[in-house]
């Protein structure tokens, strides 16, 4: 009989699952979206179910797609830092899911900010509404009876690996694995354990949280009434990192982007953990009892600049046509566009920063700003790719480094290669878009043996590579307008 692992991707706007072969070879893709909520200006909630259903609609029309094949195992990766609470006794959310893009405990990060160096010491985060801890104690707040179950020890939270598991397993899985759990403000990346006095902080009872697993870890079975099938869950990754593992595995030498509704870039770090004021130290997965470690730059509004200029402001018609409109003017005319849509972050960190436009004249027309909107995803990842440079110093030689991307927003060609010019570095775009669900799958595969590490490196290919094509100075000198106009966004709010 034939056999196949299924990657099943929780992202931020929808689910999706793909069935890959014995030679990593798509069998069948499913992706469903749902609806985001914005009670409030800069508020963004998911209904839980609707999250939960549409993961279970795509992956039993890929099971169903597989027919005959063994479904050797199913690998999650998930949206992260977006947060559920639910009562445990009847599995009902009693709010719905705060997304990682929700910016409604600004205040509350304020309000603790005499904690901000220890909690950057002990979870290489910042504290800001960006991470899960602010979230759960927003609902323990502001939740009618919330905060009664929990110290009764009848509710729970996970992020949304944790939520979709728990319920493809009947509720009898309540756990998440280390690069998920690093991302809660509540995980001491040092000792790889929840940490009393964050708890504490926070006022959040550890009875509330996950068990922490090894990525690669078997987390226990499908129920069949489910999804018609008992396949065992082997492997959950948050999407960054399962987009990192994708790329580069244990490759040196790679710095990879991922261009999707905000831009995520991160660097491997090995075992060591890199202490940055302007950079998250993360955990990248945990394999077998060890742990890895990545430095991250969390970019807040990416691809979704792309959408916003689209449905908000009607300028292009189709996100594909971005590329032409821009390639169809020699420059933005001295237009910058800051997209601090939910405030700013790597390297500023900044909630009460706002979008901007700035630089318009009479000359200027929707090409020019069409342009800089995406020439602004390029000049936040060489903003963090500056910071990893200052940050590994010795360890991080800039000209031996390539780029590696993915995301939808990867398919734009003159974004990559105005990324390239900027960095004045080679950029390698993937020749399967998807390496998030990729990631996820190879970890799967390789650790039940359905595929062998040199196999999963050798499904991997590269679809185009974009060189430099501009000099340093004329780079340097359009960055350094961009930093000008970055600086006149902050504290807007």
């Amino acid at each position: 009989m034939e056999k196949a692992v299924i990657a099943l991707d929780l992202g931020t706007t929808g689910n999706r699952a793909i069935a890959f072969d014995k030679n990593g070879g798509i069998i069948h893709s499913s992706y469903r979206e749902f609806p985001q909520i914005h009670p409030k200006p800069a508020w963004v909630e998911q209904n839980p179910y609707d999250i939960l259903n549409t993961a279970v609609k795509v992956l039993n029309e890929t099971i169903e797609r597989c027919g005959s094949y063994e479904i050797v195992s199913l690998g999650i990766t998930n949206q992260r830092e977006t947060s559920v609470v639910w009562d445990k006794n009847n599995g009902k959310p009693v709010y719905n899911a705060i997304v990682w893009q929700c910016r409604r405990t600004a205040g509350t990060c304020e309000d603790l900010s005499e904690y901000r160096k220890l909690i950057k010491e002990k979870t290489g985060l910042f504290l800001d509404p960006y991470f899960s801890a602010t979230k759960i104690k927003w609902v323990l707040d502001n939740v009618g009876g919330a905060k009664n179950l929990a110290e009764k020890r009848e509710l729970v939270f996970g992020t949304v690996d944790t939520w979709v598991l728990w319920n493809l397993t009947g509720g009898s899985v309540h756990a998440t694995d280390a690069s998920n759990a690093s991302r809660t403000l509540l995980y001491n990346i040092n000792t790889l354990k929840y940490d009393e006095e964050l708890l504490k902080i926070f006022g959040v009872e550890e009875s509330m949280l996950p068990l922490v697993c090894d990525s690669n870890y078997n987390f226990g079975s499908t129920e069949k009434k489910i999804t018609g099938k008992s396949i065992p869950v082997v492997g959950i990754l948050g999407d960054q990192q399962s987009s990192l593992f994708a790329h580069s595995g244990f490759e040196k030498d790679v710095i990879k982007n991922t261009y999707g509704t905000g831009l995520f870039a991160m660097v491997e770090t090995g075992n060591r953990i890199c202490a940055s004021d302007k950079l998250v130290a993360t955990v990248a997965w945990k394999l077998d009892g060890e742990a890895h470690y990545a430095l991250e730059g969390s970019i807040f509004t990416g691809g979704e600049i792309i959408r916003f200029i689209k449905d908000n402001l009607g300028i292009i018609s189709s996100a594909a046509a971005s590329s032409d409109a821009a390639k169809s003017v020699i420059s933005s005319e001295g237009v910058y566009f800051v997209p601090a849509l939910s405030g700013l972050g790597a390297p500023y960190w900044d909630p009460d920063a706002r979008g901007l436009i700035i630089g318009l004249t009479g000359a200027a027309n929707k090409n020019h700003i069409i342009r800089a909107a995406l020439e602004s995803l390029a000049y936040q990842t060489k903003d963090v790719v500056i910071e990893f440079e200052n940050t590994l110093k010795s360890g991080f030689d800039l000209s031996k480094y390539k780029l590696r991307v993915d995301g939808k927003a990867s398919e734009n060609d003159f974004l990559l290669q105005f990324q390239s010019d900027i960095l004045n570095m080679t950029v390698e775009k993937a020749g399967f878009t998807e390496m998030t669900a990729f990631g996820i799958a190879g970890l799967s595969a390789v650790s039940t043996g359905f595929w062998t590490d040199e196999m999963f490196r050798r499904f991997k290919k590269t679809e185009k590579i974009y060189n430099p094509q501009i000099g340093d100075n004329a780079g340097n000198a359009s960055y350094a307008k961009w930093r000008e106009a970055v600086l006149k966004s902050l504290k807007w709010a």
